[in-house]
C-alpha cells in the first residue's frame, strides 16, 4: 500500500476515533454480547445477533483505521514553506469568477474531506486544479454544469 497524505488534525482525529472504539465501544459490545448470551438460545436471540454485527463492524473499523494510520504521511501543515503556492494541507481563498462567489478551502486526505467544513479531497477536480498555483493566478475546473473558473486570493498554511 502506498502512503497516503494526511494533516497532523486529521491524523489526531483518527487517533481519538481509534482510542473510543477501544475503549468504550469494544468494552460495551462485549458486554452486551455476554448479557444476550445469558438469555438462553442464541439461534432465536436477536440482541445476540445484533451485538455480534456491531462487533464485527467496530473490529473492522478498527483495522481499518489503524492499517490508515500506519501508511499515512502526516504533514504538519503549519511548518510548510510552500512559498506561497498551494500544495497539500493549505487553506485557500478563491473567487469563482463566475458567480463572483467567495470559498475558502483546505486541501486535505481523502479522509478528512467535509465540504461542510470547507475541506475538500486532494483527489477531487478542483484541488488538482488548484495544486501549483499560487495567489492572483487563475485556474479553471471541468465540472457537471461547464467549465468553472477561479481566482486564487489568498494562500495559507494554517
Amino acid at each position: 500500500m502506498s502512503q497516503v497524505p494526511l494533516t497532523a488534525r486529521g491524523a489526531e482525529k483518527l487517533r481519538e476515533e481509534l482510542d473510543r472504539l477501544k475503549r468504550v465501544e469494544r468494552p460495551r459490545v462485549i458486554e452486551a454480547i455476554a448479557e444476550a448470551r445469558a438469555h438462553g438460545d442464541l439461534k432465536e436471540n436477536a440482541e445476540y445477533h445484533a451485538a455480534r454485527e456491531q462487533q464485527g463492524f467496530i473490529e473492522g473499523r478498527i483495522k481499518e483505521i489503524e492499517g490508515k494510520l500506519s501508511n499515512a504521511q502526516i504533514i504538519d501543515v503549519t511548518k510548510l514553506d510552500a512559498g506561497g503556492r498551494v500544495v497539500f494541507g493549505a487553506t485557500v481563498r478563491v473567487l469563482e469568477l463566475d458567480t463572483d462567489a467567495e470559498h475558502c478551502y483546505q486541501i486535505v486526505g481523502e479522509d478528512e474531506a467535509d465540504l461542510k467544513e470547507g475541506k475538500i479531497s486532494i483527489g477531487s477536480p478542483i484541488a488538482r486544479c488548484l495544486i501549483g498555483k499560487s495567489e492572483g493566478d487563475l485556474a479553471s475546473v471541468e465540472a457537471p454544469g461547464g467549465i468553472r473558473e477561479f481566482e486564487i486570493l489568498e494562500v495559507q498554511y494554517l
